[in-house]
């Protein structure tokens, strides 16, 4: 039995003292005794070896071998999360201590490593999640640093398609009757004006334009459809008409029902509506004057 415990994505790893592999690394380990379950082997293993108590909430991994020393094993690891106990080694190791995750040492079994790539690839996307939320909510304070995010995705699916998502906003424009004067634009200017509100997104998005930029664009917007003779509710629309072709481009292009897809979605939402709600709030501003 062996136990895989974690801490801040760093994994509980015990150097061994006695005979096989004597002086390597392997995940804390034993055999189950006379009469005692494979979960209570497993946490007697660990607090024995790294004084650490435990509670076992997942099975990672079930692995057969042959080794030279013990002959025909069966590896049953488990997840546990720790409850109490202080991190020292015990009779059986001379070091207990945790490593970063993705940079763990040559292991004393195959077996081990087997399951801590299970471990891994099982929380892969649960940890993708977390770091593109932790991302998106330090942009407000990242001081203009460029971070990832998960939508960052659907941000290259917008860019690659933009052509295609601008011909479905100018063929909804021109007979929505929310926007009729729309209707007495030609092609090449619909599509340049659609085309500059993408880019504006996309820019803002990764960082390139400032907030700053957003304002000054946008209100320049709204003055200039007043002066075009526009009525402020058909630009409105006109942007939320916008809105709701990237949206339904992104929708149905990349998203499935994965729980990491369904947070890029959420995530590539929210920012729209950031800069949306900015856009619509400043060519409100821009016309007013």
């Amino acid at each position: 039995m062996s136990s895989i415990v974690v801490d801040d994505r760093k994994i509980l790893l015990v150097k061994r003292g006695n005979r096989p592999y004597r002086g390597k690394w392997c995940l804390p380990s034993g055999f189950a005794e006379t009469d005692e379950s494979i979960e209570e082997a497993a946490l007697r293993e660990l607090e024995e070896e790294t004084g650490i108590r435990g509670n076992i909430i997942n099975l990672v991994d079930v692995d057969s071998c042959t080794n030279y020393f013990y002959g025909d094993l069966i590896f049953i690891t488990f997840e546990v999360v720790p409850a109490a106990g202080i991190l020292s080694p015990g009779s059986d190791t001379v070091n207990a201590k945790y490593y970063p995750i993705h940079r763990v040492p040559n292991l004393a079994f195959e077996s081990n490593t087997k399951a801590i790539r299970a471990y891994v690839e099982s929380k892969s996307d649960y940890w993708a999640i977390v770091d593109s939320f932790t991302a998106a909510v330090d942009e407000r304070s990242a001081g203009g640093r460029r971070k990832n995010l998960l939508s960052d995705r659907l941000l290259e699916v917008i860019d690659e398609h933009e052509t295609t998502i601008i011909q479905d906003w100018q063929n909804d424009i021109v007979t929505n009757h929310s926007t009729p004067s729309y209707r007495t634009c030609n092609n090449g200017q619909l599509f340049e004006r659609a085309h500059r509100v993408l880019a504006c997104f996309s820019e803002w998005a990764r960082k390139v334009c400032s907030d700053e930029d957003v304002r000054t664009y946008f209100i320049d917007l709204g003055r200039v459809r007043k002066i075009e003779g526009f009525a402020l509710q058909e630009v409105l629309s006109a942007l939320s008409l916008t809105r709701k072709h990237i949206w339904e481009f992104a929708l149905s292009h990349g998203i499935t029902q994965k729980p990491l897809d369904i947070y890029m979605a959420f995530e590539f939402d929210r920012r729209m509506m950031i800069f949306f709600d900015r856009a619509t709030f400043y060519t409100t501003l821009g016309y007013m004057e």
